[in-house]
């Protein structure tokens, strides 16, 4: 269950009233690989498997996209640690997100906190092919349209993914942004889909943790609806990674990789 009611007072000027608020809810997630813990996720409950076998791939913790794995999920209890999930992974198969890994806890405001240094950057998406940003409004809201959990609570993020022809493959909800790339990356997975997956969006700001999903998931072009971080621009430079803010009606600004833009002849070049 993605809300729960609860009950409040409201205050408008200096009258009051008793009513029920529909929230997303925020529970938390053991994940263990061959029986190990390996972190704790605070996320909205709901497309466990497809989070953590995104969190996987997004971590370089294990890297193939066409191997299946063994994910398995027990509830445990009603308060604190609800959910374990343990996953199966040949040990010859583990990345080195996990070999150079602590125990760490993923939190739904930040993503990824307790890590000692950045995730070091291997390669770059090749910077080929083509991108008309004025689909960016009708991608934005067919992900809208899907935000049901969002309606409900105004609470929750979502993050979608589109082929190369502009159609929606997938969207998913949670109350972590990072969560919800990680749950559209691990349900293409789950489908053997990823590969064909070129535009993902999400709201809210970007984060460079999300422009390293982006980039591992080897998805080249990254909109959101609010603000980037500087160090997210500088990944994406840095990546090959397309990258939009500000995406709001027929609005958007691009802060990488123009040269992937169709019709850009009045446009800078920049990296």
């Amino acid at each position: 269950m993605a809300t729960l009611d609860y009950q409040s007072l409201k205050f408008v000027g200096s009258s009051s009233e008793s009513k029920l608020d529909t929230l997303t809810v925020e529970e938390a997630l053991q994940v263990r690989v061959n029986g190990k813990p390996l972190t704790v996720t605070m996320r909205s409950p709901g497309n466990d498997i497809e989070l953590v076998r995104g969190l996987l791939h997004s971590e370089d913790i294990f890297d193939s996209v066409e191997e299946d794995i063994e994910i398995i999920v027990k509830s445990e209890s009603k308060q604190g640690i609800i959910t374990s999930v343990n996953v199966k992974v040949p040990e010859s198969e583990l990345g080195d997100g996990y070999k150079n890994s602590r125990s760490f806890l993923s939190v739904s405001s930040c993503g990824i906190c307790g890590q000692t240094e950045l995730q070091e950057v291997k390669g770059e998406l090749d910077k080929k092919g083509s991108f008309d940003p004025s689909c960016l409004e009708e991608m934005f809201n067919q992900m809208n349209h899907k935000q049901n959990t969002f309606r409900k609570s105004g609470g929750s993020h979502a993050a979608a993914a589109f082929n190369e022809k502009g159609e929606l493959m997938c969207v998913m909800e949670d109350i972590g942004r990072h969560n919800a790339v990680d749950k559209v990356i691990g349900a293409l997975i789950l489908k053997k889909q990823l590969a064909k997956a070129v535009v993902i969006t999400v709201s809210g700001r970007v984060s460079y943790e999300i422009v390293m999903k982006a980039f591992r998931a080897k998805i080249p072009v990254l909109a959101a609806v609010s603000a980037p971080s500087s160090l997210a621009v500088d990944y994406a430079k840095e990546l090959g990674v397309t990258l939009f803010g500000f995406c709001r009606e027929s609005n958007a600004t691009c802060y990488s990789n123009t040269q992937r833009i169709i019709d850009n002849s009045q446009t800078r070049q920049i990296g």
